[in-house]
């Protein structure tokens, strides 16, 4: 199975979020991101040690990372390796005693165990073909203010009919270029669903 290494760019909500989160990655090398809803809890969890702001006790992932060190494992990384339904799976490698080994996870959990302890992210090829939104330099412009998004969205689809993978597709360009990376996996799962109810 083929891996391509990813950054964590950045993390975003939005009001109609209902407390979900956007765990944004970027393929190193590349002009892809990966989008993953997370919950509040592990957004923290991830922000607090991207920010290298230190709680008084340790939390969940601080525990998990001490474990690690204690017993002598070597976390080397974690993967994303599977997308099932919208869901995503990954993997904590780690090395112990001279064996190779690997825990199953949420992705949140293996990106703020990877933040702690310096280990590399990876998403398997197929996950970031069939979920990464392809950026280019336009979608690096400002945001597009709300009322715009509104207009155009509205614009593209009274100027002519539209079938609803058209119109999503639009609304996924649209996102991307306002960087709504929660939306844009909304509706990127979306139009997966659409394309695999027309096979």
């Amino acid at each position: 199975m083929e891996f391509i290494q990813v950054d964590i760019i950045g993390l975003s909500t939005s009001p109609s979020s209902g407390g979900a989160y956007a765990l944004v990655l970027g393929e190193v090398g590349g002009n892809r991101r990966l989008p993953i809803i997370i919950g509040a809890f592990e957004a923290q969890a991830i922000a607090l040690e991207l920010e290298k702001i230190q709680p008084p006790r340790p939390m969940t992932h601080d525990l998990l990372r001490d474990l690690f060190e204690n017993v002598g494992a070597d976390v080397e990384d974690v993967v994303i390796d599977e997308l099932r339904e919208g869901t995503f799976f990954a993997k904590i490698r780690y090395l112990l005693a001279g064996a190779r080994s690997q825990l199953d996870a949420r992705p949140s959990d293996a990106v703020a165990l990877a933040v702690r302890m310096d280990a590399p992210i990876f998403v398997s090829a197929s996950v970031l073909d069939e979920a990464g939104i392809p950026t280019d330099d336009s979608a690096m412009d400002p945001p597009v203010g709300t009322e715009d998004v509104q207009e155009s969205t509205e614009e593209s689809t009274t100027s002519e009919p539209r079938s609803d993978l058209e119109r999503l597709e639009a609304e996924l360009d649209t996102a991307i270029k306002a960087e709504d990376y929660e939306r844009a996996a909304r509706l990127r799962d979306d139009i997966s669903r659409l394309k695999g109810e027309s096979n």
